[in-house]
């Protein structure tokens, strides 16, 4: 990392009166310069916490809309507008508002990894990491509708056997690329290492996993876990973190398909680098911007799994109206 840009970055954060906020799968160069670094719940809450006027998300689109949703007095940048997410895009809001009408009685639980307009037709947002709590505060007698990533929903379902799910078809496409046959010869060659995995995973990977969950259980796993050795099925990102807090301790990606390529990358989270963040920071541009009648619905589901995981009691629609 170059040090001028990074020693210009914190100066232009001091003169914008601006804090970046940072995915635990951006780049490690990223990560370093950031205020705060988390997975997607942290940095929703963070964004609500934050003094700064400007705030600017070093992740994905979705990401800095749900600040933006939370915070519409703040100004909030994104270093590339193009960063997106192959959950968004498998999952548009008319198809989403087609299968929210054929079920107008479920409760529509819909992962962070969504559109603004998708929110906005959504019950409740979840995340992988309280995705368990918020359905358990779901009456027992109602569907839950899960979209858009059907293997944290499938997880889900199996933890709670004694709820109705109903999925809907989408998948990230970089976790879905990890390989159960090759990741079970793996554990072969290291017999001694701690596999752990995130449920965004097809289910005949997560199957060979001891630890299964978001980012940050992932990253605490390797923190207070005394074994030596990791074996890892999520983005590369969260390593430099890991890497951090352990020093000591061997990480080995699990295994995807073809050898040969990177895929356990994701593509959009690393469109972002550290000159488009400090351009972001010089121009203040581009801007996350939603209409107001647009973000005030989408308040409504993320206020939900914030009020659900500070302990208060939330209100439930009885049918789907749209």
């Amino acid at each position: 990392m170059s040090y001028d840009i990074a020693a210009d970055i914190q100066r232009l954060k001091r003169e914008k009166d601006a804090v970046i906020l940072a995915h635990y799968y951006e780049d490690g160069d990223i990560q370093d310069i950031a205020d705060h670094v988390g997975d997607s719940f942290f940095l929703a809450k963070m964004g609500q916490k934050v003094e700064q006027k400007v705030i600017l998300l070093a992740g994905v689109v979705f990401m800095a809309e749900s600040v933006k949703i939370l915070n519409p007095t703040k100004t909030v940048l994104v270093p590339d507008l193009e960063a997106s997410c192959s959950l968004v895009k498998g999952a548009p809001y008319e198809r989403y508002l087609d299968w929210r009408r054929k079920h107008r009685d479920g409760i529509a639980v819909t992962y962070i990894n969504s559109s603004a307009e998708v929110k906005s037709i959504s019950d409740v947002i979840i995340t992988s990491s309280n995705a368990e709590q918020i359905v358990g505060a779901i009456p027992k007698d109602r569907k839950i509708l899960f979209g858009p990533d059907q293997h944290l929903g499938r997880w889900l379902s199996k933890k709670m056997p004694d709820r109705q799910f109903e999925f809907w078809p989408g998948a990230c496409e970089v976790h879905v690329l990890f390989n159960a046959k090759r990741l079970y010869e793996l554990i072969l060659q290291h017999p001694d290492a701690v596999v752990i995995a995130h449920p965004e995973c097809d289910d005949s990977v997560l199957q060979h996993a001891s630890v299964i969950g978001s980012t940050s259980r992932l990253l605490e796993e390797v923190q207070k876990n005394p074994a030596k050795k990791f074996i890892v099925a999520t983005e590369t990102g969260i390593f430099h973190q890991m890497q951090k807090l352990r020093p000591d301790v061997e990480l080995i990606q699990a295994p995807v398909l073809d050898a040969g390529c990177s895929c356990n990358n994701c593509p959009y989270m690393k469109m972002n680098n550290m000159e488009k963040i400090k351009h972001a920071l010089e121009t203040l541009q581009p801007q996350v911007g939603l209409e107001e009648a647009l973000r005030v619905k989408a308040q409504v589901s993320l206020d939900r799994m914030m009020d659900i995981t500070s302990g208060k009691a939330v209100q439930w629609p009885q049918e789907f109206s749209l």
